[in-house]
């Protein structure tokens, strides 16, 4: 009996395993993708999301990223020439027009064109090859693991490849960029160009999620025969800010929205408040200091969870001068279920020099008052 009963478990948990497993790789439809918390940088839903696939013209965020990082030292003006010409999507630049690293940075993030973002490389680095080392070296910084560029606007070359891990990490780095974060959010921007003068051009973005869902605030589209489509996009709500990203997924509009609604109804962002202190000083030309943490934390936690969230904090009795302002004192930890979720240094706020006179038998025994309070 006792063993027939070991095997029916067994098969449940099987049954139950297996079931899991389905429900989380038929959460979307793509190859690969995740959701990815930006505050405290977790993966809050994934499948496949360290799978090595191409990534079509999402590449352009990398190479926008490094064009904007350019044009902050100086937005200088590009001559499209014949070796930037690429085939695919286009911003539809001429030979011998002229236009900023800005504006390459717009025609490659809204109208995707694979013109701009070859202008952009061989502008930057000399060649496309060239500026394949620098989206590489980036991507090193970035902790992109499992990364490889070669080309700058995403066509399909052997080895060109990423993973919707590391596209996360991408796009998250590339938003802290004001005007990336500008570009990428605008439904349509207008180039001005250099040369022709006269020549000004209105480009809508090809990131249909800004009109479809109102939390969304970037991204970047992409599409190759071998990549299928992919699709990285940002989206905020009450400050939480989560990134979605799918690889060869045929319904990637409705799956990020799908994404979204599962972050933002699943989790919330709890901020730790920010509590001070005041502990007695020994020797000190004052008798206390006081101590705080500083700023309050934001925490990411599950939604129906938020008044779980307690605190532990750690001080000693008393503390001896001189003391310095932030100086560590103790700390605080903050918990979650008995697991830490987060801890804070408890600073000094203030200097207090030790007082080097002679102090009177009643200031001494105020002293071990103070420690013994």
């Amino acid at each position: 009996m006792k063993k027939s009963l070991s095997v029916i478990l067994s098969v449940i948990m099987i049954f139950v395993s297996c079931a899991e497993t389905s429900a989380a790789e038929g959460f979307t439809s793509a190859r690969a993708y995740a959701l990815y918390c930006v505050n405290n940088g977790e993966l809050l839903l994934s499948d496949n999301a360290d799978e090595r696939l191409p990534m079509a013209s999402t590449t352009k965020i990398m190479t926008a990223l490094l064009t904007l990082e350019e044009a902050e030292k100086g937005n200088r003006g590009v001559t499209f020439c014949e070796e930037m010409t690429a085939e695919g999507s286009s911003m539809y630049l001429q030979i011998g027009e002229k236009l900023t690293l800005k504006d390459l940075a717009v025609g490659m993030l809204m109208q995707s064109g694979n013109d701009a973002a070859n202008a952009a490389a061989v502008a930057l680095a000399g060649s496309a090859e060239a500026f394949a080392d620098m989206m590489n070296k980036k991507a090193s910084e970035l902790g992109m693991k499992n990364t490889n560029f070669v080309t700058p606007s995403g066509l399909d070359s052997e080895g060109h490849c990423s993973t919707a891990r590391d596209m996360a990490l991408l796009m998250a780095a590339a938003m802290e960029n004001s005007d990336f974060r500008q570009i990428t959010g605008s439904t349509e921007m207008t180039v001005n160009f250099i040369e022709p003068s006269d020549k000004r051009v209105t480009y809508p973005n090809h990131n249909k999620l800004l009109k479809l869902y109102d939390p969304c605030v970037g991204g970047k589209t992409g599409y190759t025969d071998l990549a299928g489509r992919c699709l990285v996009t940002c989206a905020e709500r009450d400050g939480l800010q989560l990134i979605a990203v799918t690889m060869n997924d045929g319904d990637d509009w409705n799956d990020h929205i799908r994404l979204y609604d599962y972050g933002f109804d699943n989790y919330m962002l709890y901020t730790a408040d920010s509590p001070s202190y005041t502990l007695p000083v020994v020797g000190g030309v004052t008798d206390s200091v006081t101590v705080c943490a500083d700023p309050a934390q934001e925490l990411v936690i599950p939604s129906d969870e938020r008044d779980k969230v307690s605190r532990r904090v750690i001080l000693p009795s008393f503390v001896y001068a001189p003391i310095s302002r932030a100086d560590k004192i103790g700390k605080i930890e903050y918990y979650l279920d008995d697991k830490v979720i987060a801890e804070a240094d408890l600073l000094s706020a203030k200097n207090i020099d030790y007082n080097s006179r002679r102090r009177s038998l009643w200031e001494y025994i105020k002293d071990l008052l103070n420690w013994h309070r």
